[in-house]
């Protein structure tokens, strides 16, 4: 598990290399910034990954999200074969829940 800041957690991203690692923070951080906007009470976003149809060149990735605010749980699921798309989809999900609270 990757912590960033105290209320981000990242499950399952250990293996990703370096360089994917810097722009996936980049992109979790951004969103943090505006879901802490749009949250009452922003207490915890855990991101976790599985690799899913594992093939060289053509795996897929699952990625789970949710958001903790003030003791309420938004939640989603997204399958890509693109990582950051996938991560930015999940993230986008959360976000739309939040707003419509």
């Amino acid at each position: 598990m990757i912590e960033l800041g105290g209320n981000i957690e990242l499950v399952g991203f250990s293996e990703i290399d370096g360089g994917s690692m810097i722009v996936l923070k980049k992109i979790v951080g951004n969103y943090v910034k505006k879901l802490s906007s749009i949250a009452d009470n922003f207490e915890k976003l855990t991101l976790t990954l599985k690799k899913v149809h594992e093939r060289e060149k053509s795996e897929k990735y699952e990625i789970h999200g949710k958001l903790m605010d003030g003791g309420k749980a938004y939640t989603s699921e997204v399958t890509d074969r693109n990582l950051f798309f996938g991560v930015n989809k999940a993230l986008e999900k959360i976000e739309s829940a939040l707003s419509k609270e």
